[in-house]
Order: C-alpha cells, then sequence, then structure tokens
C-alpha cells in the first residue's frame, strides 16, 4: 500500500520525496518507510508527528541527506540524494541543510560564537567573515549580549538557541529540527518555538519532527506518520490553531 502524495502548495519546492521506501536489515527486514510521496514548497514551516518507529527518524535522515532510500528519490535543493557520492552529500548536508538537534550538540570548549561559525570554518570562509555572520545570527535570536560564552555558560534556551543560529549559518534551503523543545522547560520551549516563528516568517523552510502537539500546532500543518507512511495531513492556520501570537 503506497502513502497519498502529499504537496504544499504550488510554488517551487525545496524538498522531494517520490514513492521513497527505506528497509533494514536487522536479523530481519524491517520497512521504516514504505511508498512516502512528499514535496515542500519554499518557505513552508511542517511539523511530522507520530508514535515511536513510525519512520520519522528516517524520513528526517533522508532529507537531511544522512540516509539513503531503498527505492524512490529524494531530492533536496535539486539534488537526489540516492545518486549522490558521500562527498556529495557531506556537501549537501553543509550548505543546504540546518539541523538542530534535541540535544543541541555543542562543542564544550568553543564559545556560542565560534560554535555558530563553525561549519564556515570547514566551508573554507575567512575568518572575519565567519565571525562576522556567527554574531549577527545570534543577535537574531537574542543571544548580542552572550556571543564569547562558553556553552557551560548559557541555559538550555540560550544553548538551543546557539544550535538554531548555527543551522542558519551557511543560508541553507531547509532547516531539520529533531524534538527542538524536548531538554528544556516549557516556558523555555516556548521561547525557542517564538524563534521558529520568527524564521518562517523571514522565509526559511522548515520542518520539526515532535511527539508533542501544542509544539506541532506552531506550524502551518502537520504530517501524521504511522507505520512508515503518512496518514493524515492536517493543515493549520491562527484561526484553528496554528501559531500561538
Amino acid at each position: 500500500m503506497r502513502s497519498a502524495d502529499v504537496t504544499f502548495g504550488d510554488g517551487p519546492t525545496v524538498v522531494e520525496l517520490d514513492d521513497v521506501t527505506r528497509t533494514y536489515d536487522v536479523g530481519g527486514v524491517v520497512e521504516a518507510l514504505a511508498g512516502v510521496s512528499l514535496a515542500l514548497p519554499e518557505g513552508s514551516y511542517t511539523a511530522v508527528m507520530g508514535p515511536s518507529g513510525s519512520g520519522k527518524s528516517t524520513l528526517l535522515n533522508l532529507i537531511g541527506a544522512l540516509d539513503t532510500p531503498t527505492e524512490g528519490r529524494v531530492v533536496v535543493a535539486g539534488r537526489d540524494v540516492g545518486t549522490a557520492s558521500e562527498a556529495e552529500r557531506a556537501g549537501l548536508r553543509g550548505t543546504e541543510v540546518g539541523f538542530v538537534f534535541q540535544t543541541f550538540n555543542l562543542l564544550p570548549r568553543l564559545t556560542a560564537v565560534e560554535n555558530v561559525a563553525l561549519p564556515l570554518v570547514f566551508a573554507g570562509v575567512p575568518r572575519a567573515e565567519r565571525t562576522a555572520r556567527a554574531r549577527e545570527l545570534l543577535e537574531d535570536v537574542g543571544l548580542g549580549d552572550r556571543t564569547d560564552h562558553l556553552p557551560t555558560e548559557l541555559s538550555g534556551g540560550q544553548r538551543q538557541r546557539v544550535a538554531i543560529a548555527r543551522a542558519l549559518v551557511a543560508d541553507p534551503a531547509v532547516v531539520l529540527a529533531d524534538e527542538p523543545t524536548g531538554n528544556v522547560d516549557t516556558e523555555t520551549g516556548a521561547q525557542v518555538l517564538d524563534v521558529f516563528d520568527a524564521l518562517h516568517d523571514r522565509g526559511n523552510t522548515l520542518l520539526l519532527v515532535t511527539h508533542e502537539r501544542h509544539v506541532a500546532e506552531r506550524a502551518e500543518r502537520i504530517v501524521h506518520v504511522k507505520d512508515g507512511r503518512l496518514e493524515d495531513v492536517e493543515s493549520l492556520d491562527d484561526e484553528c490553531g496554528g501559531r500561538a501570537d
């Protein structure tokens, strides 16, 4: 049984999955995704929900070029993830995809500005340019006065905002967030989601994976995943939920 095709809007797409299946051999074949088709237009904000083992993480890994499909096509920013070499996928992750993780993944010996600038180091951007860009993004997420602090000197919410700034530093085509409020308290989580709202208002394309309904409702739509298939799609607006202004 194939999942329904899901396309949002008529504009140019940043992410396209066409009849994607991903299986793993773990002492037996496990089908993590089964015929998923999904297209995300530029500037969209989508949340993905589903029970444990439903395929959410596999979907995120494929879009993030951390994995390749067993069947079907995954295209991100015009590039086919499945036919790309490992070096090409690494380049895609470095330039077109920004990652925000639940655990922040900041380097403890680097300051906030150094953590944010790190992807530009690997891209060969000159020091002055990457530092200026990192400081600008930290200012954008409300941490202009914390640029020279180490992660241990920041709260959980501040560390997550550093991670968001780092995800944006290379001006990626899509930002992927995996349970971005999972390690912070409710009030801090709301502040983190406010940052995502601002990114969406600015035109960034966002895909957020969460198990929390109130987090998902900040997006424009919720894609429900179950047993490796897209089960349902909810379109949200300000009148029926959507973001909390």
